[in-house]
């Protein structure tokens, strides 16, 4: 199996199919000393593009990666589907850029809609942490509809940009948005999933999200608990196959989908930083947001055995924290792997399969 290495963007436009890191920044927080944009992922095909995550700047990334209106397409135009690996904000607080602009971004030469895939709905609220010594208790948001999916979300979200909506549509002669994009909450097979607060990420096998003349998509539950459903996705091509790991800790599910892949898009966290930010022995210790840190990544230590497991060829770590942390601290990922790692920076480029030489 060849070695996966970061290429230029004119080596990897000799690849029929490449990975591009749009965005490798982990979480919610503003960086102020780090060039990372939020977390979002585009593999290519020939001229099919199919996008994993919006999170913040994804937009001007795909167009300097020359994915849009400065590079070689108009700008949406190839895009054939995106995936929403799970619903926290800093992997789709830029999916309105996508909605709302894609008029005066390319959408006018769309050979077919696009497709857009995420999660359903839970179904359940998510428990309450430390319940016992919470005070007051949260009152829920939107309870007519607390934790809607991927179809719903996007639904309202059209209906909050009504007004812009109607004035193109009226003013400016636009193409109804319904008919650029066509929505799709990921449904679960048969049972599984059906206890999301107990165990959210049951054994199981990867099922078809998508398939088209290019890939086929598969989809697995991670753990990201309580977040639920979260997703990690297989995207198979004609010269390989990649997995993007989506949000996890460390998960029998994620080996499951990973197993022989040739790149896999690993999430990574440095758990030294986060106990000297936020565990009991800082200025601002803060156990509700600790516990989840320690339950719903993967900590530095923890991702080159979990590699290993899957047998891929290259890691290439993504959704780094903190994302101004320095990279010979990633580069311990190593440790465990035999393989080969990569500390993921923005608009690196993966081929895969074999070059054209012409």
């Amino acid at each position: 199996m060849p070695t996966h290495r970061p290429l230029t963007a004119d080596e990897a436009s000799a690849y029929r199919t490449k990975v591009t890191l749009l965005g490798t920044a982990g979480g919610p927080p503003w960086w102020d000393d780090s060039d990372r944009n939020g977390i979002s992922t585009a593999i290519t095909v020939g001229d099919a593009v199919y996008l994993i995550d919006c999170g913040e700047g994804w937009g001007p990334q795909f167009r300097k990666a020359g994915l849009g209106p400065t590079g070689f397409q108009k700008g949406i135009d190839n895009l054939r589907s995106v995936f929403i690996t799970h619903h926290h904000s800093d992997h789709m607080v830029d999916y309105p850029n996508l909605l709302i602009l894609a008029w005066h971004n390319g959408s006018d030469g769309l050979k077919q809609p696009v497709q857009i895939f995420g999660p359903g709905d839970r179904g359940t609220l998510p428990p309450i942490f430390d319940e016992d010594n919470r005070d007051p208790i949260p009152e829920v948001f939107n309870p007519e509809s607390p934790t809607p999916g991927l179809v719903e979300s996007s639904q309202r979200l059209l209906q909050g940009y009504a007004l812009d909506i109607n004035d193109r549509m009226r003013d400016n002669a636009k193409q109804d948005l319904r008919e650029i994009f066509e929505f799709h909450d990921i449904e679960l097979p048969g049972t599984t999933g059906s206890d999301p607060n107990g165990d959210p990420t049951p054994a199981m096998e990867p099922f078809e999200v998508y398939a088209d003349e290019n890939v086929r998509v598969t989809a697995i539950l991670v753990d990201h608990r309580p977040i639920f459903p979260a997703f990690a996705f297989r995207f198979d091509t004609p010269d390989g196959s990649i997995v993007i790991s989506g949000d996890t800790g460390v998960c029998d599910n994620l080996v499951t989908i990973a197993k022989g892949a040739d790149i896999l898009i690993h999430e990574v966290i440095d758990m030294e930083w986060i106990d000297g930010l936020i565990g009991e022995a800082s200025p601002h210790p803060d156990h509700n947001l600790m516990q989840h840190m320690l339950a719903a990544h993967t900590s530095i230590e923890q991702v080159g055995p979990q590699a290993e497991a899957a047998g891929v060829d290259t890691v290439v770590l993504t959704h780094i924290v903190p994302a101004d942390g320095p990279v010979e601290k990633f580069q311990r990922a190593q440790e465990g792997f035999s393989g080969n790692l990569v500390v993921g920076e923005d608009l690196m480029n993966f081929g895969l399969g074999t070059p054209r030489t012409d």
